[in-house]
């Protein structure tokens, strides 16, 4: 007589183990402490043997029927259920170590670190807009259309930047797979132009002279750990990207060409980058080589050395100081000289773009290199500091 939940569910266990049948071979093992196994008995090449179907309830009636079912038609095209099922589990282990997430973990080991900050970000973006819906997937079946479905849902909640950045990541991944031989292409390099294009946002930055000469001087008077006066105070006077500040290492300070030198991997363009330092700013860095120098960065974290000063250390600082978001940010800095240097000292525009490392090409369409122009990037990074301090007396 065939099995029913309603038997299954009140079977006891007993000293002994015993068997259950249901139709065509399929029973249920029950041990003597409770536990529930689906076993089916069957014949193959004249020997018998024991397929294991998993546990009640977890393994349903109908689902070990199911999979009964399955052995059957196996068994009469002259396969070996048994074998099969190890057939199975070898391809599956084989799809789970070549899946989306495993090789993009395998791809974050091979990155490296590059920044907490950045890191922190890249990982809850896999984390929370591309491992839920592509992790399982073997990388080598995804398509473009699945990987556009993905980025559509990132794009519906209004992240239009995070859809674009998700997919040069994924691309970044897939690209991976391929050195890696476990993939033949890039899906995302077929989604150009189909994500929604985001809207361009500036960040608030004061240019009116008069307005930036009282932030100048709330900055001298502002009272803070070392690092973050420090940093606040070469914030205008350097105009380097936040994170190319606060990522600063002593290393990098060539103290006798009076300079600082970053290198491509630290750069958005990736090229390397000179930074001609002042005598205003050689002496904030001087005052604060005795308390950090022996460490790896300039500004380090006051959690512990071995990390960078937060991505909310400067900014927090002129929040204290009363000046909002949109009023005047840390990135601002860039915008603020540019205009400045621009209509009041009357730089050349590619001189500035250049110090402010943006791609700047010459005649030839050639890119710049970092050393070009640089004498008369020293002088304007003088003659920028010396106008700042003139400000704040005026």
């Amino acid at each position: 007589m065939p099995l029913s939940d309603a038997k299954i569910k009140a079977a006891k266990a007993e000293e002994k183990p015993y068997k259950l049948r249901d139709e065509k071979a399929l029973y249920l093992y029950i041990t003597p402490n409770g536990s529930k196994l689906w076993r089916l008995k069957y014949r193959y090449q004249g020997k018998e043997k024991t397929l294991s179907f998993g546990a009640y309830p977890e393994t349903t009636l109908a689902d070990a029927r199911k999979k009964r079912d399955a052995a059957k038609a196996l068994l009469k095209d002259k396969i070996d259920p048994m074998e099969q099922k190890k057939i199975d589990a070898i391809a599956l282990e084989r799809a789970n170590e070549n899946s989306f997430e495993a090789v993009a973990k395998e791809w974050l080991l091979k990155r490296g670190k590059k920044s907490d900050s950045g890191d922190k970000r890249l990982i809850r973006l896999l984390e929370k807009d591309l491992f839920p819906y592509l992790g399982n997937r073997p990388i080598h079946e995804i398509k473009p259309p699945e990987l556009l479905q993905v980025l559509r849902r990132v794009e519906e909640r209004g992240a239009i930047e995070t859809a674009h950045r998700a997919n040069q990541y994924a691309g970044q991944i897939f690209r991976y797979a391929i050195a890696s031989a476990r993939a033949e292409r890039d899906p995302s390099a077929d989604l150009r132009g189909a994500l929604s294009v985001p809207t361009e946002t500036h960040f608030a930055a004061i240019t009116d002279p008069k307005q930036f000469a009282k932030l100048l001087m709330a900055i001298d008077e502002y009272r803070a750990t070392p690092v973050v006066q420090a940093a606040l105070k070469l914030s205008p006077l350097l105009f380097c990207r936040p994170g190319e500040l606060r990522h600063m290492e002593w290393s990098e300070v060539n103290w006798d060409n009076k300079q600082i030198e970053l290198p491509s991997e630290k750069m958005k363009l990736k090229q390397p980058h000179i930074i001609p330092l002042s005598t205003q700013a050689l002496t904030i860095l001087s005052e604060l080589r005795p308390l950090t120098g022996r460490g790896k960065y300039v500004f380090p974290s006051a959690r512990g050395a071995s990390r960078p000063l937060s991505d909310n250390g400067v900014r927090t600082a002129l929040r204290s100081l009363g000046y909002a978001n949109e009023e005047m940010t840390v990135h601002g800095f860039r915008a603020t000289a540019r205009t400045l240097l621009d209509e009041q000292l009357n730089f050349p525009i590619e001189i500035i773009e250049q110090q402010l490392a943006h791609q700047v090409r010459d005649h030839n369409g050639r890119a710049y290199n970092r050393t070009k122009h640089l004498a008369q990037r020293k002088d304007m990074m003088q003659a920028w500091s010396d106008y700042l301090d003139d400000l704040k007396v005026q």
